[in-house]
């Protein structure tokens, strides 16, 4: 498991008995089993092999939550190339909203690293302001929009369109030409500007409402003055036309600002930053909609010397205007090629190290302020084709909500819902990839309350326990209260299992003879931890149509029972009725 601040919790006398009864059990177990595969030596004893298997004892303390953190600690990014390649006039997809509204509640991020390229333009025929396209299909394609949205216009409420395969496809090419343009903009950190029209923002506005997220929309900070304040007549242009429309929309101000200095050769120090922040405060409390609008930054990039010292000045001057603090992690460069590389440990805990940094920083200057992870991804640069879009990631994923979780993140914010490259949920299809089976499964079982978990190992060698607790990571919370399957009371343990071998786990203490609700996540097909499709106990998970999700059938385990967790699996384990006082209220 991954280290942690030690903690003193109530711990019963009755685990203690459990753990001692387990041991007896195990020991008497070993004596008196015999099997062809172990034979009993002829002079009694236990059989050869016995201590180096590993029996892993869990219990979790009950009694009161570590954490509580934000309804919404799972939430969404998109990035605003989307409205240079075309995908933005897809966002009313039924099926891309449905899948979507899985996940909610949740913020919608709208911001990356053109967010500080972005110019708004209070125009409402997009199609006038749309980039170049292949010569032979541009005319037709560009038509179809236009009548796309004159349709969508006509509904009332949700604003949902089924666009044919043909335009899908045309799609796809117009992107995949202009992803290389992007891809070639992040490498040389050379970006053009982006304008975003009001007829942008409707359609972006109208996918987050429906799909039940809130929008979190990123604003240019790189609009500067030529004394090198913040230029603030487009931010302005923006607020009143999305009061007049009564968008319910948060903000926040630039992109990662510790690395302007590489990207436009222009500096903005924390004092600027800060005050650039206030004056978005005062900006919006003139806008009358919005005078009590949530605000969130500074966004500051992985926390090394540049980043950290940019945050502290920051937190210094201007701690007290945002609503949380905000900061990105990647875990990777492009240049990584091998699935072991996500299988790492060491590469797991490099979180725990960051998150450690930013929360001193934010607690010295404003002690208790909520810390987001603002722009989470297993890999820098569009990711890597047949890594991080495969179950392998998902390795990453899942620790990485765990760990947060653990350590008090209020929200991690994922990069990306649907985007180009290949780290996001979604693919250009509009299929789920597995790290968005595993943020379902997420969603639906694991509520915001945080339990701590108590591990033993039961092993022959004193100090082998360590790689049994790197590479076996376990977290527990509170059953979701929005999941209607399950009483109040009920808890969720997911477990991920690094090893090249089977692990059995026994539930001790509280959580003995409970039944249990297992959701066991392995790769489908024979492409291993490169599989792009996910099975579910067993079961391939698919689509039923652009509406429909599958259903999530657990698989019941007898009370009592061992858990026996496959290698290099991620399982969910519903505890239930388990009656747990810190998830009753």
């Amino acid at each position: 498991m991954p280290k942690s601040s030690p903690c003193v919790f109530p711990w019963s006398s009755l685990w203690l008995a459990s753990l001692a009864t387990l041991v007896v059990q195990s020991v008497l177990s070993s004596s008196y089993s015999s099997s062809s595969t172990y034979p009993r030596p002829a002079t009694g004893g236990k059989r050869p092999g016995f201590m180096e298997r590993t029996l892993i004892l869990l219990d979790v303390n009950t009694r009161s939550p570590i954490r509580v953190l934000n309804d919404n600690f799972l939430s969404l990014q998109l990035d605003p190339s989307i409205i240079k390649d075309g995908w933005l006039d897809f966002l009313s997809s039924k099926r891309l909203v449905t899948l979507a509204r899985g996940l909610s509640p949740a913020f919608l991020r709208f911001g990356g690293k053109r967010t500080d390229f972005l110019q708004f333009n209070n125009q409402k025929n997009l199609a006038k302001f749309r980039g170049p396209g292949p010569d032979y299909y541009l005319k037709n394609y560009e038509d179809d929009i236009v009548r796309s949205d004159i349709a969508l216009d006509k509904q009332k409420g949700c604003k949902l369109a089924n666009h044919p395969d043909i335009m899908l496809e045309l799609q796809r090419e117009k992107a995949a030409t202009t992803q290389l343009v992007l891809l070639k903009e992040q490498l040389s950190n050379i970006y053009s500007n982006i304008t975003i029209t009001a007829r942008s923002l409707d359609k972006l506005y109208n996918f987050a409402d429906c799909a039940g997220l809130h929008l979190i929309l990123g604003l240019n900070a790189l609009h500067r003055n030529p004394d090198n304040s913040w230029n603030t007549s487009s931010t302005l242009s923006l607020l009143k036309y999305g009061a007049g429309k009564k968008y319910n929309i948060s903000w926040e101000l630039g992109n990662e600002p510790n690395a302007y200095r590489s990207m436009v050769g222009r500096a903005v120090n924390s004092t600027q930053l800060a005050q650039d922040y206030n004056k978005l405060r005062t900006l919006l409390q003139s806008v009358r909609y919005y005078h009590r609008a949530h605000l969130y930054g500074p966004n500051a990039g992985r926390p090394r010397k540049n980043a950290i010292l940019l945050l502290d000045g920051f937190m210094k001057n201007a701690g007290s205007v945002v609503d949380a603090v905000t900061w990105q992690h990647y875990y990777m460069d492009g240049r990584v090629n091998k699935v072991e590389d996500f299988l790492k440990t060491r590469l797991l805990d490099t979180l725990t190290e960051q998150i450690t940094k930013v929360t001193k920083v934010v607690n010295t200057h404003t002690p208790g302020k909520k810390v987001w992870l603002g722009g989470l991804g297993p890999a820098w640069a569009g990711g890597i084709s047949n890594l991080s879009d495969t179950y392998a990631a998902g390795f990453l994923w899942v620790n990485t909500l765990g760990m947060a979780a653990m350590q008090g993140i209020d929200v991690v914010l994922r990069h990306s819902f649907f985007d180009y490259g290949y780290t996001h949920l979604v693919d250009q299809h509009f299929n789920p990839l597995p790290d968005y089976w595993f943020s379902l499964v997420f969603k639906r079982l694991v509520g915001p309350r945080v339990l701590a978990v108590r591990v033993a190992g039961l092993q022959r060698k004193p100090q082998p326990g360590r790689v049994i607790r790197d590479k076996l990571r376990i977290y527990a919370h509170c059953t979701s209260y929005y999941n209607h399957n399950y009483v109040r009371g009920s808890i969720t343990i997911y477990i991920i299992n690094l090893h090249r071998s089977r692990k059995k786990i026994k539930l001790a203490g509280t959580l003995r003879n409970n039944t249990v609700h297992q959701y066991l996540l392995q790769p489908y097909g024979t492409d291993g931890l490169r599989a792009k499709y996910v099975q579910l106990n067993g079961e391939k998970l698919l689509m039923v149509d652009n509406e429909t999700f599958p259903e999530l059938k657990p698989k019941t385990l007898r009370a009592g029972r061992t858990i026996a967790m496959p290698p290099m699996t991620i399982g969910f384990y519903v505890i239930k009725n388990i009656n747990a006082y810190a998830c009753r209220r």
